[in-house]
C-alpha cells in the first residue's frame, strides 16, 4: 500500500499528463475557449476531491473502495479508454 504522499504525488502526476493532453489537443485544433475553462476547471474539481479522499482516509486506509458511480454510459471513445486501463 503506498502512503499519503505518494498517493498525492501519483494523483499529481496523472492530472499534470492529462492537462498536457489537453494542451496539445488545443493547440492543434480550433476549441472554444470557454470550453476548455469548464474543462480544467472540472479537472481541478475532481483532482480537489481525489486528493481530500485521500486525506479523509486512516493512514492505513489509503486506498480504500471507490465511490459509486452513477449509471451513465461514457462516451465511446471515453469508455474504450476506461476499458484499456482496467484490462490486466
Amino acid at each position: 500500500m503506498i502512503n499519503r504522499a505518494e498517493a498525492r504525488e501519483l494523483i499529481d502526476e496523472l492530472f499534470e499528463e492529462e492537462a498536457l493532453v489537453l494542451g496539445g489537443i488545443v493547440a492543434v485544433h480550433a476549441v472554444d475557449d470557454d470550453l476548455v475553462w469548464r474543462l480544467v476547471r472540472n479537472l481541478d474539481a475532481i483532482r480537489g476531491k481525489a486528493l481530500r479522499r485521500i486525506a479523509a482516509q486512516e493512514p492505513d486506509r489509503v486506498a480504500g473502495a471507490p465511490a459509486a458511480r452513477p449509471n451513465l454510459r461514457p462516451h465511446p471513445a471515453i469508455e474504450e479508454f476506461l476499458l484499456k486501463i482496467r484490462r490486466p
